[in-house]
């Protein structure tokens, strides 16, 4: 691993690019305190985790678009009543021309309302386990995500941390782009190697700064390449 860049300049770099400081604060993203995170209901986890399941290589606006219709099809995503659908319900909803025609990804919400319901019963509710769950093991969860869920790997469950307001960084385009010029992973990025080196850089710069994961991440992509957040 080569050595580390400051994180004052790359702070520096993104505020060029963004007309100033000022610019640059505009763009960050929202994160949440782990009690405001352990206030969302499951249902409204699951919700978001399968909405980021349909998005993925999906056009998102035409998954807003279809989202209510999910509410009402899936009983508003209550974990329990998901769990109740047989297989004959959830062919018939992958068929439903007023949804989105996707087997595997519909029944993506049956399995992972079994995770969710799973690990509420272990911790009180799927909520507190996301809330607590430290920042500077945040690949550890993502890894979680996708041993115990269906389809959240890749950059999936990262995505649906980030819609919630859970602290984590996003391995975009342009963060990829910047750890390999500066040959700060050695490993492939979907390889437990190296997202612990990935792990290993957003804290150093977490440490230096005193800002979010979620900053720091849109910050980095502000600084080089064409800012894919």
């Amino acid at each position: 691993m080569s050595r580390i860049e400051t994180f004052a300049s790359i702070y520096e770099r993104a505020a060029e690019r963004k007309g100033g400081p000022a610019g640059l604060e505009l763009l960050m993203p929202a994160s949440l305190e782990e009690d405001e995170i352990g206030q969302y209901k499951d249902a409204q986890l699951l919700s978001e985790m399968s909405k980021k399941v349909f998005q993925s290589g999906f056009v998102w606006r035409i998954v807003e678009a279809k989202w209510p219709a999910y509410e009402k099809a899936f009983f508003d995503f209550e974990p329990f009543k998901v769990l109740m659908l047989s297989p004959e319900q959830l062919q018939d909803r992958a068929s439903d021309a007023s949804l989105i025609r996707h087997l595997k990804k519909t029944m993506a919400i049956y399995d992972n309302a079994h995770m969710v319901n799973d690990i509420a019963r272990e911790y009180g509710s799927f909520a507190d386990y996301l809330a607590n769950w430290p920042s500077e093991n945040i690949t550890g969860l993502w890894a979680e995500l996708k041993r115990k869920g269906n389809r959240l790997g890749g950059n999936t469950g990262p995505y649906f941390l980030r819609a919630i307001g859970k602290d984590t960084f996003l391995l975009t385009g342009d963060v990829q782009g910047y750890l390999k010029a500066h040959h700060l992973v050695d490993y492939g990025f979907s390889s437990k190697a190296g997202l612990k080196q990935v792990q290993t850089v957003f804290t150093h710069w977490q440490q230096e700064s005193g800002r979010s994961l979620a900053d720091i991440s849109r910050i980095l992509a502000c600084s080089v390449g064409d800012n894919r957040f």
